[in-house]
């Protein structure tokens, strides 16, 4: 099986590739990045200073696409730079696969997206998955994870201070790993959808990252 995966530096992203790379049903990877990221040998990165460049020289077929682009206002450097990279960057993710000749799309987005919400952040999530269902995908499963714990290279402090108060929260209010998102995205790739479109929240990617086996 041959995967496209885009946000491979990131929090969850990382998880992920190094499950890619575990898993013997995936043969290669295909990362499209702005830098280049590994030399492992089922991996093919794709780099350029501009991610969609990176995307447009894609050629090599794929069977799934991963997305696990996303930043914030203040990281991107201003509103129209989250949205690039939060909408316009994940969008074209799922045109790449498509091209590719990818069946089902994977992409990490967030609680409380919703195309009419009055909060930017929310709202561009939404955009983002609604333009992803109107590509109409075979299979296309979004995950709504509450806030991420993990690692990150730089330090978010307004995440610092309510993680304690998120890990707290019952259900899909809760706080959630970074690595346990990557599982259930592994686990929700090898497992059939139901439906075309399908959503998991905190709780349900909890459940999801438990029965993941390699």
């Amino acid at each position: 099986m041959n995967v496209l995966l885009t946000g491979a530096s990131g929090l969850v992203g990382s998880h992920l590739l190094e499950l890619l790379v575990a898993s013997p049903q995936v043969s290669h990877i295909v990362i499209a990045a702005r830098r280049s990221l590994t030399s492992h040998p089922k991996v093919t990165c794709i780099a350029a200073p501009e991610l969609a460049d990176a995307l447009n020289q894609v050629a090599t077929p794929v069977d799934l696409v991963f997305c696990c682009l996303g930043t914030t206002r203040h990281d991107a450097g201003g509103t129209q730079a989250f949205y690039a990279v939060d909408h316009d960057l994940v969008v074209l993710t799922g045109k790449t696969g498509l091209r590719l000749g990818a069946e089902k799309m994977l992409v990490v987005s967030a609680m409380g997206a919703n195309p009419r919400s009055r909060i930017f952040y929310n709202r561009t999530k939404g955009l983002a998955e609604h333009a992803l269902i109107e590509q109409a995908w075979p299979e296309l499963v979004i995950a709504r994870p509450s806030m991420l714990l993990g690692d990150r290279p730089k330090k978010r402090w307004t995440e610092t201070l309510s993680a304690p108060f998120f890990k707290c929260l019952p259900g899909s209010l809760r706080a959630i790993k970074a690595a346990d998102v990557a599982r259930a995205l592994m686990f929700n790739a090898l497992s059939a959808n139901k439906s075309a479109v399908v959503v998991r929240d905190s709780a349900q990617l909890s459940q999801d990252a438990q029965r993941y086996t390699v």
